[in-house]
Formats: C-alpha cells, sequence, structure tokens
C-alpha cells in the first residue's frame, strides 16, 4: 500500500508545480466550491494510477488542484464509499496521498440524514465527534509507520480551533449553524425507524455513509480536520418520511453555495 501512495503521489507531483497546504473531499451534490478556485489542472480519477473511480450518483469523479484565498489545494470532486464496494483502505487511499504531496488540513463535506430533532433539511452542521459503525476501520491490518503511529489518538480528532473558527464565520455571514456528531454506518440502504432511534438514543445528530474512515485516515496523517456537513433529510423515527436519491442530491445542490461560500471564508482566515 506505501508503494502504491508514493507512485500516485509521485505521478501527482510531477504534473502539478508547488506544495499543496489544503486537502478537501465534497461529497454528494457539494462540488460548488471547486467553482470558486483558479484551477491549474484537473484529472479525471481514472486517469491517476491506482485511483479508485467514483459510482455514486452526484460524485464527479475528479481531482483538482488549484487556489483560493491565496491558499493551495486539492480538492476532490467525489469520493468513495464502502457501499460501492471499496475496503476501507481504497476509500482513504486520497487522503495518503494528499498528506504526502505535503497538506497540513482536511476539510470534508457530506450530504447525511438528520437525527436530532431540532434540525431542518438544509441546515449545515458543524462535526464536532463521530461514531464509527461501519464496522470496519482503516488502520486495521500492519501499520504505515512512515505515515502515523499504530494507536492514533482520537480524542481532539475534530480540531478545535477550526471548529471555532467556522462556527465564527458562520455567524458573521448570517448562517445559522448547527454541532452535533455524525454517525458512520455502511449502507447503502437507509435506516429503519428502530435504527435512527437507536442512532439518537446513542448520541448521533447526523447520519451517513462517509466521512468517518477519511478522518480516522487523516488523524493518522497527522492533519488538522474540519468536517461540514448538509443535513438533507430529517431522520425522526416517530414520523419517519421516505426519501430518494434525486432529493438527496437536490437539498445537497441547494445548501452547497452557501457551505462552498462559508469554507471559502474559513479558508481566507487560517492561521
Amino acid at each position: 500500500m506505501f508503494d502504491k501512495i508514493s507512485e500516485t503521489a509521485e505521478f501527482l507531483a510531477s504534473r502539478y508545480d508547488g506544495t499543496p497546504e489544503i486537502g478537501m473531499i465534497t461529497g454528494t451534490g457539494l462540488g460548488s466550491l471547486t467553482g470558486k478556485m483558479t484551477v491549474n489542472c484537473r484529472f479525471p480519477y481514472s486517469e491517476i494510477p491506482n485511483f479508485p473511480v467514483s459510482t455514486a450518483a452526484g460524485h464527479r469523479g475528479t481531482l483538482v488542484f488549484g487556489e483560493l484565498s491565496g491558499r493551495r489545494i486539492i480538492a476532490m470532486e467525489g469520493r468513495f464509499h464502502g457501499y460501492e464496494g471499496y475496503s476501507p483502505q481504497e476509500i482513504t487511499f486520497p487522503v495518503r496521498v494528499m498528506a504526502m504531496l505535503g497538506i497540513k488540513y482536511l476539510f470534508i463535506s457530506s450530504a447525511t440524514g438528520g437525527l436530532n430533532p431540532q434540525f431542518e433539511k438544509g441546515d449545515l452542521m458543524i462535526v464536532t465527534d463521530h461514531i464509527n459503525l461501519t464496522g470496519a476501520n482503516p488502520l486495521v491490518g500492519p501499520n504505515l509507520d512512515d505515515l502515523g503511529p499504530r494507536f492514533p489518538d482520537m480524542v481532539h480528532g475534530y480540531d478545535r480551533n477550526l471548529i471555532s473558527l467556522a462556527r465564527n464565520k458562520a455567524l458573521a455571514s448570517g448562517i445559522a449553524i448547527r454541532q452535533g456528531v455524525y454517525v458512520g454506518v455502511l449502507g447503502p440502504s437507509l435506516e429503519t425507524p428502530a435504527e435512527t432511534r437507536f442512532l439518537r438514543t446513542i448520541g448521533g445528530d447526523a447520519v451517513g455513509m462517509s466521512t468517518v474512515h477519511e478522518v480516522i485516515a487523516g488523524i493518522h496523517s497527522g492533519l488538522k480536520i474540519l468536517v461540514i456537513v448538509v443535513i438533507t433529510n430529517m431522520n425522526l423515527p416517530d414520523c419517519m418520511e421516505g426519501t430518494t436519491e434525486q432529493e438527496v442530491i437536490a437539498v445537497a445542490q441547494k445548501a452547497s453555495p452557501m457551505l462552498a461560500g462559508l469554507w471559502e471564508k474559513i479558508i481566507a482566515q487560517l492561521p
């Protein structure tokens, strides 16, 4: 795995002049941020050695190098999921590559189902912690000692200073942002009412099928992490309503410009 990561990093470094500072992962329908970037180059995942390929709807499947607010960024337009058949190591492969290329920050967005009854569809939520119920972990197996420790500490995985910065920028922008715990599940089936009640009982505020593995790999690599998700549908066990993939994408796309604007303000104020 380390050799594959090195090969891919060398391929990209030979085609991009400079050291990126920020890695970004955008989820379902949330690609507006790259529209604000000054793009230097863009690579379809299929043209990058060892890279998986996105199969989920709403995921463009390209890697973008560029600049925003004077910062050099690598942005993933689409990610990978366990429900597509990818292993946790494959899902987090791009995080490893970006870390090897020199990023210091990892910013992630995704579409999620709301569990907290105080939330509303279309809200943004800063993730303050997570619960991994995917049944897997990207660090299982021989440790990649050159990338990180065998037992990474998860206590402060979500950077408190970045959370404070995001909250302040949202407030200044008039965005009523939420905060809460993200529960990661495997999918692709959506949650039953009983499962939804359980997830809320154990402390979840939002549920999704991504993010946790990427965060774990980022923490293992020593990156500073900030995650902001969009609540695309509400999961309330006593009044469950059905939802479709198309409805989730539509809500995410509607919220995407607001989220992109917030990311831009956060990036502009990084230390």
